[in-house]
């Protein structure tokens, strides 16, 4: 499992994941639930659905000699 989820991508999905989460858990929602798979995944720094697509958000670190 390599990390395919990139600095800034990490920081929206684990703010994004606690949102959904914490609106899930106000109005008692089982929607809320949902909040739990962009916190996982920017947690891990790996997304399943980019693994498949062939996308990451990994600054490559090319170095020119």
């Amino acid at each position: 499992m390599n990390r395919n989820v990139g600095t800034i991508d990490q920081i929206s999905r684990i703010i994004f994941g606690v949102v959904i989460s914490t609106f899930g858990d106000f109005y008692n929602s089982w929607w809320g639930l949902l909040g739990f798979i962009p916190l996982v995944t920017g947690t891990m720094s790996w997304c399943p659905l980019y693994e498949l697509v062939g996308l990451s958000t990994l600054k490559s670190n090319h170095s020119v000699t």
